[in-house]
This record gives structure tokens, sequence and C-alpha cells, in this order.
């Protein structure tokens, strides 16, 4: 690649990323490397970038200039390229999505087979857990996830809805008793909840009751942050739990767990696709965005 066009390159990831540790890792290229690439930038422009202290790394008012100019121009560069080359070729390469543990283990993995069938040129780097992470600095191309967006630089694709359940096992019902309304779930029943994977949040049981929303949150045995093991949570018995409805489908049907409140259910949660509106939508990527769409539609 063309030096110049390297340190663009290597100039807009430390600006998205906000430090040249970051970009270095995100790159997969030394950080002295990512040094010396601005260095030869700022020299040929004439001007300073950035503002580095010991402590913290900020884009200049002329770096900021110079981000929004060349970040359009280095997307509209690579969509150029990789429509010459995509026309040409298979869709090939490392494709890196995260995902949920979950959606990861009952939805996503049993459906790949036939992604692979498809575009076997294709490699899959698969991330899984209940953190959320961040598409520039943890390198991914896209993530599966639920919820509304809170980055306007990320665009979503709609894949299905979540329908949510409140369930326990028959053995916690028959020590606790069932409840008939969500208000009763602050008398004595003990929840399984959930702790948020990021900031370390006890979610509330969220109910709806003519429009009203209700939260319980009180004391509890146990709390989780991660999806699968708030099911497991359920399934040992140790409290009443609020999860997806595919996850505890199965342990519906087997009898292992009731489901509770079902007048009073939130309302279904949406699962997206989601990458960063930057970032050029490669051949690689667009295939796998219309074969989930696709396939979980």
């Amino acid at each position: 690649m063309d030096h110049h066009l390297l340190a663009i390159r290597v100039f807009n990831r430390v600006v998205e990323t906000g430090g040249f540790t970051r970009a270095a890792d995100s790159l997969r290229m030394p950080k002295a490397t990512v040094t010396k690439l601005i260095q030869s930038l700022e020299d040929h422009l004439q001007t300073k970038l950035f503002k580095r202290t010991t402590r913290s790394v900020s884009v200049t008012p002329e770096g900021e200039c110079y981000y929004q100019r060349t970040v359009k121009w280095l997307a509209e560069l690579e969509q150029m390229e990789g429509s010459m080359t995509e026309s040409q070729s298979a869709p090939q390469g490392v494709l890196r999505i995260d995902v949920g543990g979950a959606t990861a283990r009952q939805l996503l993995l049993p459906a790949l087979p036939d992604f692979i069938a498809r575009y076997p040129q294709i490699q899959i780097d698969l991330g899984v857990g209940d953190r959320l992470i961040d598409l520039i600095n943890d390198s991914a191309d896209c993530v599966i996830r639920s919820g509304p967006l809170a980055d306007s630089s990320l665009i979503a694709r709609r894949l299905f809805e979540l329908e949510w359940v409140t369930c326990a096992t028959p053995a916690y019902l028959a020590h606790y008793g069932t409840p008939q309304h969500p208000c009763d779930l602050e008398l004595g029943y003990p929840p399984a909840h959930y702790r948020h994977a990021l900031n370390d949040r006890i979610l509330p049981l969220h109910f709806v009751d003519r429009g009203k929303e209700i939260d319980i949150q009180h004391r509890y045995h146990v709390s989780v942050n991660e999806s699968n093991a708030l099911l497991a949570a359920a399934l040992a018995g140790l409290g009443i739990i609020q999860t997806f409805r595919f996850m505890a489908q199965p342990h519906l049907d087997s009898g292992e767990l009731v489901s509770l409140l079902h007048d009073w259910q939130p309302p279904a949660e949406q699962m997206y696709v989601v990458y960063p509106s930057n970032r050029h939508l490669s051949a690689k990527m667009r295939v796998f965005i219309d074969w989930a769409i696709e396939t979980f539609k």
C-alpha cells in the first residue's frame, strides 16, 4: 500500500479510537509504526494533527477538519476498489462478528453451516459474550445485538423480534406460590437478576400493565452478567427470571420451567446486525448481512 495512503488510514483510525495504542491494536501493527506514520503525515501537511501529552491524545481543529474530509474520501475509494475486485471474485477473507452467548449457541451457530456452504472462502471469527463491544476499538466488522442504538454513527439492519418470558421452576413455585400480578413479586418472591455486563447495573424485571410500566427490583439470591448463566440459575431453582423466549422454550416445553404473568410481558425486543456507517460494506459483509436477514426473518 502507498505510504501516504497508509498514513491517512492510520490517522483516521487514531481519531476513531482516541489513541495511538488502541489504533495500533485495532490495525494489528506496532505502536511505533503508527507514531512514525502520523509524524510523516504531519510533516507532509506541515501542521499538527494531534495534541499529545503523556496521558492523552486529542485531535486539533486542523486534524478534525482533515478527518472529516479524508473519511469520506477513503470510504469512496474503498467502495470503488471493492466494486472492481468483487466483480471478479467470490467473497473472501476474515469476517469478525460479535454476538451474545445465547444468540450464538441457539441461533447463529446452528445456521452457520449453510452460510459456509454458500461462501466457503469466508472465514468467521466469532466473538461471544454479553459485553457490548466497541466496533472500532475491538476490530469487529459487525455485531448482532438487541435493543436501541446508542451510537448514531452505526447502521442497524433489523433481523427479528425477541419475545420476553417470565418463568421459574415448578419446585420454586411450589415453595413460594405462583404470582398473579407483577406487584405480587414484591411480596417475597426472590428473583434471579440479570446484571449488565458493561456497567454492572442490576436490571429489574420489567412489565407493562395497561400501558403503565412496572419495574420490580428487590432483594435477590443471585445476580449474573451472562444470559445463559441466568437461565441456568432459574433451572437451579434460584429465582424467577425474565429472559428471551427462544432461550427458555425448550425448558418450557419439557416442563422444567413454567411461564408466568403472560398478560404483563413487555413489548418484544428488536434484534439487529450493526456495523459502522463510515466503513465500506465489503462483499463478505454484504453477503453475510443479506444471509442473516434471509435466514432469521
